[in-house]
């Protein structure tokens, strides 16, 4: 390690004491996938205890409503767990953003149980990459600012998650307040094996398009029914349709229909978006609007749309550039190649830039084979990775900003 201070010596020593590993076997023991309610409270007051170690005020912060589309059309509430939310100075000058989920993929009734470490220096297990292992190492690396000098220069926020896999709309209110304000955030999505960041992401919509039709005798009378399948497919084929450069769309199911002598009156379908731009938002949504009056009109049916485009595009813009480049530079200083490519993938990271705020999302360790039975978390990059976010968080201190 070269070009480091004095200060960043000593905060990235610290670290060796960090009980990260520890931490990742005891929070992958606990099933927290998204729908375990009484997993993911599990979860959230060990984390609460855990984070308690930092000073400022901490709460569990209860979700926002959140409705579904069931597969009869109606609309119900959604269940989520509790968020944590914790602040630290919030009168000092300098503000800072750091988030994390505490769900994972994997339900109670998911046979991926349980943690294996491997010959190659790596743990397999549910959530040990995405991300239980980004929030051990989050903590670790506040911890030792908090035990440096420049601690008083900066205030932060921590946000924590319950639904970040299912796409935060019980957070989203949640980390939109928390961003005010803030020079920049750091989430801890898992970065590639190799080290490589998610750079520019695009952005994401889901959809639920409720389609009634009118039910009669498919011998007797079907001229008198209006086929609320058929209407659906109709749909799901013009939406295809407008998908193109910039613009993915996926038509990924159509739920109803029963016997086949009834002329279905009810189909659901399920669609979702993935602009590269908020230029191709606007697209999908004109997409979207056109499709529907066209297929109510000539099916004669009713329609009505649920969902919106709840994770808009991620670009590099200026103020990211220079998180980034901060970022590669402390990587250097550490002796690590920090580089970054764009992705299709989603995540909070999304959110925050929406808000203004740079971002860099994938601080967290290195890791491979998520949201599958080969998740694998590489342990030596525990101490690699919090040290990169430690010395990232003293050099805004030490500037004041980016």
């Amino acid at each position: 390690m070269t070009g480091l201070s004095a200060v960043e010596q000593d905060s990235i020593a610290r670290l060796a004491d960090a009980p990260m590993l520890a931490q990742v076997e005891q929070w992958a023991a606990i099933n927290s996938g998204t729908r375990n309610l009484a997993g993911v409270a599990t979860m959230a007051a060990r984390l609460t205890d855990a984070f308690a170690a930092l000073p400022g005020d901490i709460a569990l912060v209860d979700p926002a409503p959140v409705t579904s589309v069931g597969a009869d059309g109606a609309t119900a509430n959604l269940q989520h767990g509790r968020h944590l939310h914790l602040r630290v100075r919030p009168n000092a000058h300098t503000q800072m953003l750091f988030t994390g989920h505490m769900d994972t993929v994997y339900p109670a009734d998911h046979p991926f149980q349980s943690l294996t470490f491997r010959d190659d220096g790596t743990l397999n297990g549910p959530g040990v990459a995405d991300m239980k292992s980004g929030l051990a190492l989050m903590l670790a690396a506040l911890t030792s600012v908090e035990a440096s000098p420049l601690a008083s220069r900066i205030g932060y926020e921590v946000v924590i998650n319950s639904d970040e896999e299912t796409g935060s709309l019980s957070s989203a209110g949640l980390l939109a307040q928390a961003a005010r304000g803030k020079v920049a955030a750091l989430t801890y999505e898992p970065a590639l094996p190799d080290g490589t960041l998610a750079g520019a992401r695009g952005g994401t919509g889901n959809f639920s398009i409720v389609v009634r039709g009118r039910s009669a005798h498919a011998g007797r009378n079907p001229e008198e029914g209006r086929n609320a399948i058929v209407a659906a497919a109709d749909l799901a084929l013009r939406l295809s349709k407008a998908g193109g450069p910039g613009l993915a769309v996926n038509p990924a199911k159509i739920e109803g229909g029963g016997p086949n002598n009834v002329v279905p009156d009810l189909a659901v379908l399920r669609v979702n978006f993935r602009p590269a731009s908020q230029d191709d938002i606007v697209r999908a949504r004109a997409g979207i609007d056109a499709a529907v009056a066209i297929v109510a009109t000539e099916h004669d049916v009713k329609i009505d749309v649920h969902g919106s485009f709840n994770r808009p595009p991620k670009p590099i813009d200026l103020g990211a550039a220079k998180l980034f480049d901060l970022v590669k530079h402390a990587g250097t200083d550490l002796g690590l190649m920090i580089g970054w490519r764009a992705t299709g993938g989603v995540c909070d990271g999304n959110n925050i830039a929406a808000c203004g705020v740079p971002v860099v999302d994938t601080m967290g360790a290195r890791g491979g084979a998520i949201h599958s039975p080969d998740e694998f978390l590489i342990v030596d990059s525990l101490a690699e990775r919090a040290a990169l976010s430690a010395l990232t968080v003293l050099r805004i201190a030490e500037k004041g900003g980016l």
